[in-house]
C-alpha cells in the first residue's frame, strides 16, 4: 500500500522584498528575501534560490544516510558543498544545474568502491532531485580516515 505524505509551509509577507516561512509542524521560522542579485534584493538572508539548493542537498544527505545504513557502510564524516546555477532559458530565469560535492570519510578498513556506490545510489534515489528538472551534477570524494 502506497503512502501519501504532505508537508505544509506558510509564508507571511513582512515588507519590501522580505517574508517569513513557517510550518505548523516546526518551531523555527525562516526569513526569506529576494536575493541581492535581483532588483531590490536584500543581502544576508536566505533566498528561494538558497532554499532550492538546500532542499536538494539536504535530501541527498538523508538519502545517503539511509542507504549507508542499509548497506552497512561505516563513515566518520559527511560534508557536502552545493552550488546552484541560475540562468535565463527562453527568456525566463531558472536553476539550470546544481553541483553536489559530497565528501565521505570512511574508516581505513572500508571499501572506497562501496562508499562511491552508496553516494551514487543516494543521488539516483534522492526524492527532491528526482522531482525537479534541474540537472544535478555529482562530484563526490571518499577519503580514508587518518589513524591516530
Amino acid at each position: 500500500m502506497e503512502e501519501i505524505h504532505q508537508y505544509e509551509v506558510n509564508l507571511q509577507w513582512n515588507h519590501d522584498r522580505k517574508g517569513t516561512l513557517s510550518s505548523s509542524d516546526l518551531p523555527q521560522q525562516i526569513e526569506v528575501v529576494t536575493p541581492p542579485d535581483f532588483y531590490k534584493g536584500i543581502p544576508g538572508f536566505w533566498s528561494p534560490e538558497h532554499l532550492f539548493v538546500a532542499s536538494v542537498v539536504s535530501c541527498f544527505m538523508t538519502t545517503f544516510l539511509g542507504i549507508a545504513e542499509n548497506s552497512k557502510l561505516e563513515y566518520t564524516n559527511l560534508e557536502i558543498q552545493a552550488s546552484g546555477v541560475v540562468d535565463k532559458v527562453e527568456g525566463k530565469f531558472q536553476v539550470t544545474e546544481i553541483i553536489l560535492k559530497p565528501t565521505a570519510t570512511i574508516p581505513s578498513n572500508m571499501s572506497t568502491e562501496k562508499a562511491t556506490r552508496v553516494i551514487e545510489m543516494a543521488e539516483k534515489n534522492c526524492l527532491i532531485a528526482n522531482s525537479v528538472k534541474t540537472i544535478i551534477h555529482l562530484q563526490s570524494k571518499v577519503v580514508m580516515a587518518q589513524i591516530a
